[in-house]
């Protein structure tokens, strides 16, 4: 049952587990929402990756406001992102109220070390997941190493290169045909909520 208390108990849930940032908080994500709950499919949290990467904000907030608008609409969307950015509030609260007694403690310092080895393995492992399950057509493996060159080795800004590759992406959906049907679907979608 996808009530908004559930789903802000849900992100409520997966916000609890912030370290790291947003790309740490994909696997969790993924894991609650499509294989634990069932609410969306692989292919949509994947699209919803996709779209919040290249809009401004957090990706794991602007992944949840999608997933929870999906759902609920507006009030799903709310309520998603509230439960998923109350706990960093209440823990960024806390931390700064007692960090400055705290932060030269051992115990501590070696906690945020090995979180931020785990932070790694769980940015690796949706690395890899996302690359399996991407389109590896000749076109977007082409777009792929553009991207990745530009970004390695010609210091070009991310931002330029996101644009860039969002526009070509949608241009070739629009040639291909498959973005007039993804629109009808949505529409239809929309309709039902």
């Amino acid at each position: 049952m996808k009530n908004l208390s559930k789903i802000f108990i849900t992100f409520f849930k997966i916000g609890s587990f912030t370290f790291g940032g947003g790309y740490a908080m994909l696997p969790i994500i993924k894991k609650e929402l499509v294989d634990n709950l069932n609410w969306i499919t692989e292919e949509d949290i994947l699209n919803y990756y996709a779209i919040g990467q290249s809009t401004p904000g957090i990706i794991a907030v602007n992944t949840a406001t999608m997933t929870g608008y999906s759902l609920k609409g507006i009030k799903g969307a709310l309520a998603a992102t509230l439960g998923f950015i109350s706990p960093s509030l209440i823990i960024i609260t806390f931390i700064a109220a007692f960090f400055k007694k705290f932060q030269q403690l051992a115990v501590l310092q070696n906690a945020f070390a090995a979180i931020q080895i785990a932070v790694v393995a769980l940015i690796i492992d949706i690395v890899i997941k996302m690359w399996q399950k991407s389109d590896k057509s000749h076109l977007s493996m082409l777009i792929f190493l553009a991207a990745f060159f530009s970004l390695s080795f010609l210091n070009i800004s991310p931002v330029f290169v996101i644009l860039s590759s969002a526009f070509l992406g949608i241009i070739i959906q629009y040639w291909s045909g498959n973005l007039k049907s993804e629109f009808k679907t949505y529409q239809k979608g929309d309709k039902d909520k």
